[in-house]
């Protein structure tokens, strides 16, 4: 016998648990422990609703912040790929393409297909509402790792150069917010040695 539609959306909902056992490589705040994907979709959506207002374009802030509550759930499967991660980067696209395919297929057709269609509107990046949270998924992470004196960027040895590199279309989401993180969170840590690397002018 078929599932029902409402047996269908509850074996999604606890599918997506999950999502708080996958590990990411930024530390909370007080930097004692690591942030987990829940964590980090939690926190990037609620920014999205406060910081909305500086985003290049008028944006639906319902879609970014629904874009950003599914985007990294297709990691349950996937697995965290970390940022700088270079060989881990080579097949993410694949494994996360395979892993949207039976999560998102947990749900009932039309909300499998727009939850799919979001999670490829946001990995396409084109449209004002996926820039705008492609910019706090960028952010957030800056300000974690500012927060805690660029722990996470000391342990991997990250250089500035790979973080500008990350960040060179963060600014098509909201050039006042890229602004304020790269005076804010990245500057100073270079400054003080936390972050490897030269300024590329004065700052």
């Amino acid at each position: 016998m078929d599932k029902s539609r409402l047996e269908k959306q509850f074996d999604f909902c606890r599918e997506i648990d999950k999502e708080k056992f996958i590990g990411r490589q930024t530390y909370l705040t007080g930097g004692e422990r690591k942030e987990n994907d829940a964590e980090h979709a939690w926190h990037m959506a609620l920014m999205a609703v406060i910081l909305s207002e500086y985003a290049n374009e008028e944006i639906d802030v319902l879609r970014t912040v629904t874009m950003l509550l599914i985007h990294d759930l297709v990691e349950i499967d996937a697995g965290d790929t970390y940022a700088y991660d270079a060989a881990g980067q080579r097949d993410k696209k694949q494994r996360e393409a395979v892993a949207a395919d039976r999560i998102f297929g947990l749900l009932p057709g039309e909300q499998e297909k727009r939850f799919r269609s979001l999670w490829e509107e946001f990995e396409e990046g084109a449209t004002a509402e996926a820039k705008f949270a492609h910019m706090m998924d960028c952010i957030q992470p800056l300000m974690l790792n500012a927060a805690t004196e660029g722990k996470s960027w000391a342990e991997h040895g990250v250089h500035l150069m790979q973080v500008l590199k990350r960040n060179q279309n963060t600014a098509e989401g909201s050039k006042e917010l890229w602004k304020y993180a790269y005076d804010n969170f990245i500057v100073p840590n270079v400054k003080k040695g936390r972050l490897k690397g030269t300024l590329p002018y004065d700052a």
